[in-house]
């Protein structure tokens, strides 16, 4: 029995496929958990939707930003962005159960000691409410008003977590804490337009999974959704985004125990897009 954590796949269906034939996965075996962005800017989305889905079970997905970004767009309020490549589920047809099983994947999932988000988590949140707070949106995703969500859902604002947040507001910072977190102030202030490698945090500004005051400090937290980054692990940090579809590759981390190990399995992607 083994068990995977794996990046950002972006619609490459070929890559993963390959993948998972080189770590010889068995659906009756393992578990496969994907770190979110399951589709977009890759050649097959649906194909890895699909694939998931005959997988249910043996494989958990989370929610990352372009996959909620399909969820707007099949419902028509969000435009296509020109390098998005979502064809392959809305002209589908079985676009609907596509669309009805990606709207039930879950924000964060903790399990066999990892935390697993897409995107980061604020300082001011312990890991139960991390937990809490991604079952608040799905929620809301899983139940009848998921139009007046999905239009509520985007914006920056608000930057800084509180409480006493309600409404659209407060699922909009979770949503993009959860799935766009790249860096952030000591005080909880969110950045969310600059994209780059660690050496590009605006002043005052620090990667999120190193604020000194973050009260998750010490649980091992796995997400993807950051390719300038690129492999990363510390003991209990692990950064999984490679860039598959940027000219990197899909990256699956096997956990092992004390005996075995971990083992980092990497599979070239042959989708390289120009940056933007």
């Amino acid at each position: 029995m083994a068990t995977y954590l794996i990046g950002d796949v972006q619609g490459c269906d070929a890559a993963l496929g390959r993948l998972l034939r080189k770590v010889c996965f068995s659906p009756s075996r393992d578990t496969l958990y994907l770190l979110g962005d399951l589709v977009n800017r890759g050649p097959d989305s649906a194909a890895v939707l699909r694939r998931m889905m005959a997988l249910e079970g043996s494989a958990h997905c989370l929610l990352g930003n372009h996959d909620l970004s399909l969820l707007a767009v099949a419902h028509g309020l969000r435009a296509p962005h020109r390098n998005d490549t979502m064809d392959s589920v809305l002209l589908a047809v079985d676009r609907e159960p596509l669309l009805a099983w990606l709207r039930r994947r879950p924000m964060a999932i903790r399990a066999h000691g990892w935390l697993m988000v897409h995107g980061g988590v604020l300082p001011q949140w312990d890991a139960d409410q991390v937990l809490g707070l991604a079952a608040e949106v799905e929620n809301a995703l899983r139940g009848p008003r998921l139009v007046e969500f999905l239009s509520g859902m985007y914006g920056n604002e608000p930057a800084r977590w509180n409480d006493a947040l309600q409404g659209a507001d407060r699922l909009r910072i979770i949503v993009n804490a959860l799935t766009r977190l790249r860096f952030c102030t000591p005080d909880g202030v969110m950045d969310l337009k600059v994209a780059g490698g660690l050496d590009a945090a605006p002043p005052g500004f620090l990667p999120w999974f190193d604020l000194p005051a973050r009260r998750t400090a010490g649980v091992p937290i796995a997400f993807g959704h950051w390719s300038a980054l690129g492999y990363l692990q510390r003991p209990d940090i692990l950064s999984l985004d490679t860039g598959c579809v940027w000219g990197g590759c899909l990256s699956a981390l096997r956990l092992g125990d004390a005996a075995a190990g971990q083992e980092l399995i990497q599979e070239g992607c042959e989708q390289v897009l120009p940056p933007g």
